[in-house]
């Protein structure tokens, strides 16, 4: 579909309804997809990645990618970082960042078969959305008068995030045989899902910033996020306490 936009750069009104209509019925289709669970990993792929022996690149970097571009609780979690970055040095900066922080659990997790709760872990994760979503609406200034640091926030959650697959992960019978370098493919795999998702998110948020309702909307955007938090956490407290 070709997007049209006038002399000063918007869409007209009628388009930009539109745009924000399919923002939001993305997000609440996110949010109300209470029957998928966090990081999940299908049972064609646990099957797979059970029954092979040795070293098999191709396919962990493609199973790792696609974790990433399904995973919806690491793509909201960076869809509320990069909300209001405009520069893609910083961007740059904040993705890293989280990046470093999955990669480092995940292959740590797995490799060194570090024990822990799945729940408890995705529990966190959805602690994470909900966080950036507040951060975002600048509620820790307006309640306790303290703006908690960004970029070391964004860093300790990653470390979540990989810690939650690596849970996962965990709860399949791997091979030994190759598991390092499998490992690092996967990581790969993860890390090229993460660019190609982003990209559409920054091309999405890129249309939407030069509307004029961008910030009269933002502030719904991110209370639905917020909103997507509470599901996840609330989905994966319930798993705790009735598993």
């Amino acid at each position: 579909m070709k997007i049209s936009v006038n002399s000063e750069g918007l869409l007209p009104p009628a388009r930009q309804q539109k745009l924000w209509a399919i923002l939001s019925g993305l997000l609440c289709l996110i949010v109300f997809q209470t029957n998928a669970q966090a990081h999940g990993v299908t049972a064609g792929d646990q099957g797979y990645i059970q029954e092979i022996t040795g070293t098999h690149l191709l396919p962990f970097t493609y199973l790792g990618a696609k974790h990433m571009v399904t995973g919806y609780d690491h793509l909201l979690f960076l869809f509320g970082v990069i909300f209001f970055l405009y520069r893609l040095p910083h961007i740059a900066v904040y993705v890293s960042l989280f990046a470093i922080g999955h990669s480092t659990t995940l292959l740590a997790g797995v490799y060194f078969d570090i024990p822990a709760n799945a729940y408890l872990i995705d529990a966190i994760i959805g602690v994470s959305v909900i966080y950036k979503a507040l951060d975002n609406l600048g509620a820790f200034q307006r309640w306790f008068g303290y703006q908690p640091d960004t970029r070391l926030a964004t860093l300790i959650f990653g470390l979540f995030h990989g810690f939650g697959l690596a849970t996962k992960i965990q709860a399949f019978d791997i091979s030994p045989d190759g598991l390092l370098l499998n490992l690092l493919a996967f990581n790969v795999g993860v890390e090229i899902g993460q660019l190609l998702a982003l990209s559409f998110i920054l091309i999405a948020m890129g249309i939407w910033r030069r509307q004029a309702g961008f910030f009269r909307h933002a502030y719904t955007a991110n209370v639905m996020l917020m909103g997507a938090g509470f599901m996840l956490l609330g989905y994966q407290l319930t798993g705790y306490f009735t598993a």
